[in-house]
């Protein structure tokens, strides 16, 4: 019998996650209905779970979903090309598709967006999240078919490696022998190490802290040629060295510290492209010297979200298995456990922190 109810882990309020029976929704010709598989955790959710990014509440988390097609109408499977048992990876963003923004491929920019993890339970059919057996593919959602022999823990990394391809490579148009620096080592960072590396990028330099040890030998087990600890080392003399006086391409993604955003138009060169996607909590920047940008002809761009040439790149890389991704991977947890993977990835809960972790629903 098939179930009516999926356990989902909702937010009531921050630092609060309960676990709730969800009725699942009658499918429509437009939509349907994914069993998740794995969902993927990451920065973003550790600041919706302490409060830091506001949501309206009560929601379900979970915005890197990887599943299997359980229902789904004659109109969508033909506009998606899927139909029930295909495997599938889940964006992030649910674009109007309409607007000028989504016409012109830049639907991260849509006014009329919604976001899978942000939309409260309230509204129906309120599977909006992946932290849930199930969830609801609305009929403007994006799908891409993944290889259903890849397990799921390495499949679920197309949403970081996704951001790799597009905030490190797409966005400042990384070409083959330019250098580049990584300022920040987690997820998002070390994908833009193997972005860059792909597409033939020169030297490669990635920055961390004392504490980030491991994730910088990762690093370089990805082909960082640099890596520099910013507190115990010249950061800024050891990035021009290795660079020649300053990198083509400098990409920021540490979390809430603001040092390096103001760090970073030194380390670019002339003429050279800075690329923020680190989101600091609406903080500002001390010590940003703008008379840099215009007197080195800095390109400064912002970066939200990935858009569908990023999740394809990754996931031709993911299938291709010609890296070992599975060292990304430290931690699986089961979706009652949860709280438990978000402070593994916040460094709160004892024992190692996460590099990638993600929720196995299946599992327990």
């Amino acid at each position: 019998m098939a179930p009516r109810t999926a356990l989902a882990m909702v937010q009531t309020a921050p630092r609060t996650l309960e676990p709730r029976d969800l009725p699942l929704p009658e499918i429509g010709d437009d939509d349907g209905l994914l069993r998740v598989e794995a969902c993927g955790i990451c920065g973003s959710d550790v600041e919706q779970y302490d409060g830091t990014l506001r949501v309206p509440l009560p929601v379900v988390p979970g915005h890197e979903p990887l599943g299997v097609i359980e229902r789904i109408g004659d109109r969508a499977a033909r506009r998606w090309g899927v139909e029930v048992g295909d495997r599938v990876a889940v964006e992030t963003m649910l674009p109007c598709r309409y607007c000028p923004a989504c016409l012109a491929g830049r639907y991260p920019l849509c006014r009329a967006r919604r976001i899978y993890s942000y939309v409260p339970v309230d509204r129906p059919p309120g599977l909006w999240g992946a932290y849930a057996e199930y969830l609801y593919l609305a009929p403007n959602a994006i799908l891409h078919r993944v290889d259903p022999e890849l397990p799921p823990e390495l499949a679920v990394l197309f949403n970081p490696l996704g951001a790799g391809f597009r905030w490190a490579v797409e966005i400042p148009r990384t070409r083959p022998g330019q250098s580049v620096v990584v300022l920040g080592p987690g997820q998002r960072g070390l994908a833009s190490v193997i972005a860059c590396r792909q597409v033939g990028a020169g030297t490669i330099v990635v920055t961390g802290l004392e504490a980030d040890a491991p994730k910088l030998a990762l690093a370089r087990d990805f082909g960082a040629d640099v890596t520099v600890d910013v507190e115990n080392e010249d950061a800024r003399r050891r990035i021009l060295d290795a660079t020649d006086g300053g990198a083509d391409v400098v990409v920021e993604v540490t979390a809430y510290a603001t040092q390096p955003v103001a760090a970073a138009l030194d380390y670019v060169k002339p003429g050279g492209t800075v690329v923020l996607a680190g989101v600091k909590g609406m903080k500002p920047v001390p010590d940003f010297v703008s008379d840099k940008i215009v007197l080195k002809e800095i390109a400064v761009r912002g970066a939200i979200g990935v858009t569908s040439s990023g999740y394809a790149e990754a996931i031709r890389l993911i299938e291709s298995r010609r890296l070992p991704l599975e060292k990304l991977h430290t931690h699986d947890f089961g979706l009652r456990d949860a709280e438990e993977a978000i402070l593994t990835l916040s460094g709160e809960a004892p024992g190692p922190r996460s590099v990638h972790s993600c929720l196995l629903p299946g599992r327990g």
